[in-house]
């Protein structure tokens, strides 16, 4: 960071704004991860210098151009960093900051909780008690502290943190307050959310404790992602209903048993669907769909249909055993059989039922026009599995469509591949050239999303993402010297900076 100046800054917006009216790939990829509040026929240099702005962890070119003329500017792209690790967990940075400045946390109260600094937030509030209430960026003292994730790298400081919390309390915090999570966004994350989502069960026990609201739309869903059901049971004792936030489905996402049985016990509906956007509120399907979708075990299949899952219903032209079919999902199809729910199948099914055994007979294709809507998505859906590539290969061959992007999310197959850490499926649809300027509507290249997954992905310690990395650099995709930076994985960080010693003219 030391090489950072306001004139260089400004000189890579200028760089930005002559790449943008040349109409090239590496501004527009910028611009469409970072989009600027006007449309792309009317930016003026403001814009450029947002996006600039953005791109090193600021709201606004003001407020970083306030920064660096209070601070300096490589100690406050240092604090940005800070404050960006501890949010997403990479302690390994958040260790490396602190090492190289220890006083960088000092005197930033929002700072100071999140790294349960104990003595320090007490002596802040004893001189300023508005500090507990006062917004810092988008999120409260409480916000700062409840989805801090510096708890896994220093769990010793858990009586620091329960003290911290209780100071803020005691200055009027609010232990339900929230923040939106993008500028504009309706939806609300709460602090009980920000402990769930940090798997910091002694944070969430002392806010529901202390009168935490547990349906507040997402912690619920999230508790099911941990790999244990402490935050589940937490949860559902402190009265959380299951109703309308398809935590149910998300446990399927991983066959637990146990969840779905807590969950059901706690008034969870099998059937029931409701529509939304994305996470806790993300358009539902029906459980027996879903089993089938993510490749759920007969044991599963068996406890829905006891539970009251409706083995005829249809959803989106299919019935259940079509689906399950379709998707080569044998346990749930023969779970449906052994109970008389077999069916005929039609052409377009039949065939990717034959794609799910890897067979594509050759001259015959799917009519996109008969393909049933809720096959639409089956590539992406089945993109992070690498023994799903002969079925992958076989339904391309067919002509089922591989590079769209989701609806919701704007997540094309090669980045779900990318992100799930699976080189083998990522390779392949590599090699049918798909949009590599492509950028989701998380605002996430394919470098960027497979970096979010080699950090977030559920199977990340079994996964290959450097070898998803090195396909994409390979394919041509720009480093940014900022994705070395951040990156939360010291052996991520080593092959990157590793690749841009090698290929300094790829490296943005």
């Amino acid at each position: 960071m030391s090489d950072l100046s306001l004139d260089s800054l400004r000189f890579d917006a200028k760089r930005l704004h002559r790449g943008f009216d040349a109409g090239a790939p590496w501004a527009l990829e910028r611009l469409r991860a970072h989009p600027p509040r006007a449309t792309l026929a009317g930016l003026k240099r403001a814009d450029f210098l947002r996006v600039v702005a953005l791109e090193h962890g600021f709201e606004s070119w003001p407020r970083l151009k306030l920064a660096a003329e209070t601070r300096g500017l490589d100690h406050a792209a240092k604090v940005q960093r800070l404050k960006i690790a501890l949010f997403r967990g990479q302690n390994r940075v958040v260790a490396r900051l602190l090492d190289e400045t220890p006083d960088l946390a000092d005197g930033l109260f929002g700072l100071q909780c999140a790294l349960y600094r104990r003595e320090a937030v007490a002596a802040a509030l004893a001189e300023t008690p508005a500090l507990a209430l006062t917004r810092m960026g988008p999120r409260t003292p409480i916000l700062h502290l409840a989805c801090s994730r510096w708890i896994k790298a220093r769990p010793e400081l858990e009586p620091e943190m329960l003290a911290t919390a209780e100071l803020l309390l005691a200055h009027g915090a609010d232990v339900n307050d929230s923040y939106a999570e993008r500028e504009g966004d309706a939806q609300r994350l709460s602090a009980l959310y920000g402990s769930i989502a940090a798997d910091n069960m002694a944070m969430a026990r002392w806010l529901l404790a202390h009168g935490a609201n547990p349906n507040d739309g997402e912690s619920l869903y999230h508790a099911t992602e941990l790999g244990h059901r402490e935050g589940l049971r937490l949860l559902l004792a402190h009265g959380a209903d299951p109703a309308g936030t398809n935590a149910l489905l998300r446990a399927m996402d991983f066959n637990d048993h146990e969840a779905v049985v807590l969950l059901i016990a706690h008034g969870a509906k099998v059937e029931e669907v409701h529509g939304g956007e994305t996470g806790a509120t993300a358009s539902a399907i029906p459980a027996l769909f879903q089993a089938a979708r993510r490749g759920c075990d007969r044991r599963m299949v068996e406890m829905l249909l006891d539970a009251g899952a409706d083995p005829q219903r249809e959803w989106q032209w299919m019935t259940p055993y079509a689906y399950a079919r379709a998707y080569g999902r044998n346990a749930v199809a023969e779970a449906l059989e052994a109970r008389g729910f077999a069916q005929p199948l039609g052409r377009e099914v039949s065939l990717l039922a034959g794609a799910a055994e890897g067979r594509a007979p050759e001259g015959q294709y799917l009519d996109p026009a008969a393909l049933p809507p809720a096959c639409r998505a089956i590539l992406r859906e089945i993109a992070h599995d690498p023994a799903r590539l002969p079925q992958i290969r076989a339904l391309v061959e067919l002509g089922v469509p591989w590079d769209e992007p989701g609806p919701q999310d704007g997540v094309t197959s090669v980045q779900i591949a990318g992100w799930s850490g699976a080189p083998e499926v990522m390779s392949y649809l590599l090699g049918q050239r798909p949009d590599l300027s492509h950028v989701n509507r998380y605002g996430g290249t394919l470098l960027s999303t497979i970096l979010h997954g080699s950090e977030n992905a559920p199977d990340r310690d079994r996964a290959d993402h450097i070898a998803c990395l090195e396909l994409a650099l390979h394919a041509g995709v720009a480093l940014p010297r900022s994705a070395i930076d951040s990156a939360g994985r010291e052996d991520v960080a080593a092959f990157l900076q590793d690749w841009a010693e090698a290929h300094p003219g790829q490296a943005v």
